[in-house]
């Protein structure tokens, strides 16, 4: 698999003007393991201003932060495009079973689930260890229950669990075809703890309250289902504001021949609000910005410019859209973004070989694989269906999902040395695609 990149290496090093770049790109994957950039991004950002959901006071305070952030960073260009995005704005909930063993159950709301009367919903419960299983019922035979799936998650180094997983999460509408009142879901997770998960749920309705618990509580309730009626007992008070604006905001390392050839890189500023949005999405973000940093500070910046973007409705969604629509225009070169933590990274792709690029991550032990990258992230979703190639790396995912989406997603669970290893990754892969002559949107030669 290593082959066509070794010898595309070899050919690069007979070339002077990329010899040198495969060298620059060398010494900024070792300064960048010594960096605390990317640190401190995250630490002031979950601290300074915390969760970040659309339509909060502390979504608002983050564009200011992060404008200020990019600019003392360095950064030109640096300005914020706003977008109309409905805000999913979390109130007064609370799930607990009722009769003869009554207990609390550790639960969120799941974002834009509709709410419940504000007596809330009390009705029996019916468990289904599968989603399929839910889905093989027929109309009507759910008429006045509670529904909740207790599928598990596999644990997974690429995040194909969650994949696998997740369309769970989408099922209230499927719920309430079959006559349920309410839905709730095992928290989309690896975890043990009882942390509760959220996310976003939503497609074609009918819509119905739904919610997630966490592990130990949904299986509780389902051993319980097993021997006895279980009751449940369901409060949710979310509220949705039609008329909330969202925005994205950027900053650049201006190119020093082809500035108006643009290497776009981020990840997503806005988060969900249990915790604070430590490895979802401070991180990725922090990656990626403190990898432009570092080649900004370089004596001469590469060829092309490169951009950084910290997009601000990810977990809402409407980013991709709005950005791909603002910059339809623009000579996008290649798009990339970090929405995996900050563990190791693990493999990068590209849409054809870069030369120079298996000397540059050898000694990582980053992988570069063989085969193009097929999605490079959500809020570059847009860019991609547009026909902007994408550059991935792949970040080991095998704890990820223990926190995301819950309140336990803060700055403790970001490992300081997988941080700089992905800042290593990026700062050397962006510089080599942003100082090379690639086109990127030809197939490569066979």
């Amino acid at each position: 698999m290593f082959r066509k990149f070794a010898v595309l290496a070899v050919a690069a090093l007979a070339m002077p003007s990329f010899a040198g770049s495969v060298e620059t790109a060398a010494q900024l994957r070792d300064k960048a393991l010594t960096d605390t950039t990317a640190w401190n991004i995250v630490e002031t950002l979950t601290s300074e201003v915390g969760p970040r959901p659309i339509g909060s006071a502390s979504y608002a305070r983050s564009r200011d932060w992060a404008v200020a952030k990019l600019k003392a960073l360095g950064f030109t260009n640096v300005h914020v495009e706003t977008f109309p995005e409905p805000a999913w704005i979390r109130g007064a909930e609370s799930a607990e079973i009722v009769g003869a063993h009554p207990q609390k159950l550790a639960m969120l709301g799941l974002g834009f689930s509709v709410p419940t009367p504000k007596g809330g919903i009390e009705a029996p419960v019916v468990v289904f260890g599968s989603y399929a299983e839910m889905l093989a019922q027929p109309p009507g035979s759910l008429t006045g229950k509670i529904v909740l799936v207790n599928q598990p998650m596999t644990r997974t180094q690429d995040g194909t669990g969650y994949g696998s997983a997740v369309e769970a999460r989408n099922g209230d509408s499927e719920a309430a075809k079959r006559g349920a009142v309410a839905y709730l879901v095992r928290s989309i997770s690896t975890s043990t703890n009882r942390s509760p998960h959220t996310g976003w749920t939503g497609g074609p309705g009918p819509h119905i309250p739904c919610a997630a618990l966490g592990v130990p509580d949904a299986d509780m309730v389902a051993a319980l289902a097993r021997h006895e009626t279980v009751r449940i007992r369901l409060k949710l008070q979310s509220t949705v504001d039609q008329k909330a604006v969202a925005f994205d905001v950027s900053g650049e390392i201006k190119g020093r021949e082809k500035p108006d050839e643009i290497v776009v890189i981020g990840g997503h500023l806005d988060s969900w609000d249990p915790g604070t949005g430590a490895i979802d999405d401070a991180a990725g973000l922090a990656i990626t910005t403190a990898a432009a940093k570092l080649i900004g500070d370089l004596p001469a910046h590469p060829r092309r410019t490169i951009r950084v973007v910290w997009w601000g409705s990810e977990e809402n969604g409407g980013s991709s859209e709005a950005y791909a629509k603002a910059h339809a225009g623009e000579h996008i070169v290649i798009a990339g973004e970090s929405d995996l933590g900050a563990d190791h990274a693990y493999k990068v792709a590209l849409p054809q070989g870069m030369p120079g690029l298996d000397e540059v991550m050898a000694p990582l032990k980053t992988i570069v694989s063989p085969e193009p990258p097929h999605h490079g992230g959500s809020d570059i979703a847009g860019l991609q269906e547009a026909g902007v190639p994408i550059l991935a790396v792949s970040e080991d995912a095998s704890r990820y999902f223990d926190y995301h989406h819950s309140a336990d997603d803060t700055l403790a669970v970001v490992d300081p040395d997988g941080l700089k290893q992905n800042v290593a990754v990026w700062a050397s892969l962006v510089y080599l695609v942003a100082d090379s002559d690639i086109d990127f949107h030809k197939a490569p030669a066979k």
